[in-house]
């Protein structure tokens, strides 16, 4: 897997400054794991570590082609600003990035998980609706932390 050292590459690095051109910033932290496009022609690299990691870089280009903004997007309170009803599935993916986990929920609906930088076994979870509306954010247990190495039950 080519992408793996440029993404543990991309954990280690500084944000790129504002300005930075696009070139400049593939070079330096790799290829993407996803894009979107943004309003005015610009366009949103996505340097995702999951399932497992906790980070989710998301990069704002200009149309130039230049950077305009960094940010880490795997938090409660980028889950908890996302307005209910206004994102569908490509939305929530702009936004907070592939998830670790999807689960079908009964009704159609799914719940999406991420993993994120806590101190607390906790997972971010995303839930939409059956026809893939976001309704809202929870913080919740992650099931990797009931798995236990250690033989003892």
């Amino acid at each position: 897997m080519a992408l793996a050292p440029a993404l543990l590459a991309a954990c280690a690095l500084p944000p790129p400054a504002p300005g930075t051109a696009e070139a400049d910033l593939r070079r330096q932290w790799g290829q993407p794991t996803d894009t979107h496009g943004l309003p005015g022609g610009g366009t949103r690299l996505e340097y995702a570590t999951g399932p497992y990691g906790r980070t989710t870089w998301m990069v704002d280009l200009g149309a130039d082609g230049r950077v305009q903004r960094a940010r880490q997007v795997l938090s409660p309170e980028a889950l908890f600003a996302l307005p209910a009803g206004a994102l569908d599935r490509a939305g929530l993916r702009r936004e907070l990035g592939r998830p670790a986990e999807v689960q079908g929920v009964h009704g159609g609906g799914e719940t999406w998980y991420w993993r994120f930088e806590t101190n607390d076994c906790l997972w971010l979870a995303a839930s939409l609706d059956r026809d893939g509306r976001y309704t809202g954010g929870a913080l919740l247990p992650d099931p990797a932390c009931d798995a236990r190495s250690d033989g003892f039950d």
